[in-house]
């Protein structure tokens, strides 16, 4: 039986074995932490659970799909879909609830910001327009293979460039919103790829039909049971994990990849696919094969600082989503991206799971996952950094909420972005890999397949089509899809 080896168990990586071994291939995982899921993790701490990772679920049917490929295994993972997708906050007592329904949340949004309904609809219709038109292109094909370009969808979507929003920031489309408050409500979808929204594309203002058009869910038992019912498929279906036996270097042939290695020894494959990050793949596992040079010198995505604090108490006006919004969001984006820094007023997200899963939080008590966007690890006072932010967080909940939090706070543990690169070998302690930064930005990610080792395939959140969840479950599809079926 031909054989393949996956290098990590992110997402990414669970998603491709699962397909590979659909297509016939006995499949390896090797995974250097003693868990599957990559930062898709959770823990518990004082009798409060915490999901580590990714906390918005768009686009379920991608996991149903890998379940569905084997039919016979008993389903266990199952969602809802939720009524709203996010509560948002500003300083000025301004409160809205964000339907996922269009009409409701054009009726809601057009009475509090007093903008003309026709406005709001007609901006929410050509965000399915453009998600419609581009995600053969940009989310389901390879960018790197001509195949892709000699399609219908494709000549579609260049047909309709011009209406794209490509020669414009997003920010700049958002500006059709006369209410500074909608724009950045809108704006703020630049971070779902770990960009800004005064440098990324105006196609990005796809991403709102994610939620509006399509749905936000939430995964009965927490975001973990994403990665977890994936890994459990994977055993049950004969997948072979080998947790702590990180893998060392990559060997090849005659531009053929052969085989990996680890401290134990070395395992040949006819196919091997890295879910590591792009950058310490070329950089620790390939050490002595020419690097793709400005693949790997591309902007990095933002990463998050995330504080998790059990609190003592419920606060029954927020929800699982919930956004507190600074009042210089400009200024907030020039210190992540130009001055690798944290402005003194970032704007706040807050997801608690205890709104749905009771059992995450001690009763009358709420688990609260606090983030604010971040740079990457560039070699910053991290402790200076996190002491105040960690102010600057209580002071806007504080404003936001009319409470002291700070009497609230009955446990808490910290991630950072030097522990995101530690724990997920992720360049920087980027979300995303690559930042969408600017217009050539998905076609400069690294390809699906090597182009110069064969056999030898990417997947996950730094390569092609991006990161966050649903990206990267379409990023092992790719990946799969250019892999023929084991003979």
């Amino acid at each position: 039986m031909a054989k393949a080896i996956i290098i990590g168990s992110g997402l990414g990586g669970l998603a491709t074995a699962l397909r590979l071994k659909h297509k016939g291939y006995q499949v390896t995982v090797f995974e250097q932490n003693h868990y599957a899921g990559g930062k898709l993790h959770a823990i518990k701490q004082d009798g409060y659970r915490f999901d580590l990772g990714p906390s918005l679920f768009t686009l379920p049917h991608l996991v149903d799909e890998l379940h569905d490929l084997f039919p016979a295994i008993d389903n266990s993972f199952s969602y809802i879909k939720k009524d709203v997708g996010c509560h948002y906050f500003w300083e000025d007592g301004t409160r809205f609830k964000a339907y996922t329904d269009q009409k409701d949340f054009v009726n809601h949004a057009s009475k509090l910001f007093r903008e003309p309904k026709s406005t709001i609809d007609s901006y929410l219709t050509n965000s399915k327009s453009r998600y419609n038109l581009t995600k053969s292109l940009f989310l389901e094909k390879s960018l790197h293979k001509w195949s892709t370009y000699f399609s219908l969808d494709t000549l579609k979507a260049i047909v309709n460039a011009p209406f794209l929003g490509l020669l414009n920031t997003l920010d700049e489309e958002n500006k059709v919103f006369k209410n500074p408050k909608l724009t950045q409500l809108f704006n703020r979808y630049a971070t779902y790829n770990g960009s800004s929204p005064y440098q990324t594309p105006g196609i990005m203002s796809m991403i709102p039909h994610l939620e509006m058009g399509i749905g936000t869910y939430y995964p009965q038992h927490g975001m973990h049971s994403i990665s977890q019912s994936l890994y459990e498929l994977a055993t049950k279906v004969g997948v072979e994990f080998r947790f702590r036996e990180s893998v060392d270097k990559i060997n090849y042939n005659n531009n053929l990849a052969t085989s990996i290695t680890t401290a134990l020894k070395t395992y040949k494959a006819d196919i091997i696919v890295s879910n590591m990050d792009i950058y310490p793949t070329y950089k620790k596992l390939l050490t002595q094969y020419p690097a793709p040079k400005k693949t790997l010198e591309q902007e990095r995505s933002s990463s998050a600082l995330i504080f998790y604090w059990g609190i003592d108490r419920e606060f029954p006006e927020l929800d699982l989503h919930n956004i507190l919004f600074s009042n210089d969001y400009p200024t907030e984006f020039d210190y992540i991206f130009n001055k690798k820094s944290l402005s003194n007023d970032p704007t706040i997200y807050i997801n608690i799971t205890s709104k749905e899963t009771k059992t995450d939080a001690p009763a009358g008590c709420e688990n609260w996952f606090v983030m604010i966007n971040a740079p990457g690890n560039y070699g910053q006072n991290w402790e200076e950094m996190i002491n105040t932010a960690r102010k600057n967080i209580i002071l806007k909940i504080n404003k936001c909420l009319g409470t002291d939090i700070s009497q609230h706070i009955a446990t808490e543990y910290i991630l950072d972005p030097c522990d995101i690169e530690k724990k997920t070998s992720s360049y920087r302690g980027a979300l995303y890999g690559a930042a969408s930064n600017n217009k050539f930005a998905a076609f400069l990610r690294h390809p699906n397949f090597n182009k110069g080792l064969k056999n030898l395939y990417h997947v996950g959140g730094s390569v092609h089509p991006g990161g966050g969840i649903p990206l990267c479950l379409l990023s092992a599809q790719i990946t799969a899809d250019l892999i023929q079926d084991a003979s």
